[in-house]
């Protein structure tokens, strides 16, 4: 399926070339980002696993936040129809997309059109951010976001402890637009907003 998953090497997520011999195995690693589609098959699947709650959200660093709300947002549906390759913009949405939306070791995560409703909590779903009840909207309204530093470079903080954010939390970001071949969406940020609930 065109565009259902985003797949980036270790250069491309981590923003720096990879070590050791060409031909070595973590030269060639590949990582697959899952969320456009890929986990939404696990969905509620997993009542039982480790992500049946989500952890409170540690203070976060200033250094990548915005004081006041950023003018001219775009929901992402929006910005991933209209939005051009480096162009700048601000998005707002709510973290999720899949069973884990956050990669690991980097300050990045995908961020979910508002319009979009997480599954209710009735139904039981321990992860209700991967919105497993309406897996078909997620990746058209789906759009990976990587912090960024001064230099252009993805922060090697994971973006929980890095924003103080979680699952579900609403974000407004701020940054330039990256689309490639494969038709993903990618935010470099260099601005966050937090909203609140």
């Amino acid at each position: 399926m065109p565009g259902a998953f985003v797949l980036l090497n270790q250069t491309a997520i981590s923003g720096r070339p990879a070590t050791g011999s060409a031909r070595g195995t973590s030269a060639r690693r590949t990582f697959w980002i899952w969320p456009l589609a890929g986990l939404l098959l696990a969905g509620c699947a997993d009542p039982g696993g480790s992500h049946g709650t989500s952890v409170a959200a540690p203070a976060p660093d200033a250094t990548y936040l915005l004081v006041e709300a950023p003018d001219d947002v775009m929901e992402v549906a929006a910005a991933r129809a209209a939005a051009q390759d480096q162009q700048q913009v601000t998005l707002v949405g709510h973290i999720g997309g899949s069973a884990e939306p956050f990669v690991s070791g980097v300050a990045a995560f995908t961020l979910v059109d508002t319009s979009l409703k997480w599954c209710p909590e009735e139904e039981g779903c321990p992860t209700p951010w991967d919105y497993c009840c309406d897996p078909g909207a997620v990746r058209d309204n789906l759009a990976l976001v990587k912090i960024v530093d001064q230099a252009g470079l993805p922060v090697q903080r994971d973006a929980r402890t890095l924003l103080g954010v979680k699952e579900l939390s609403k974000v407004i970001v701020r940054g330039k637009v990256a689309r490639d071949e494969h038709g993903n969406f990618t935010l470099l940020a260099e601005k966050v907003y937090l909203p609140g609930p």
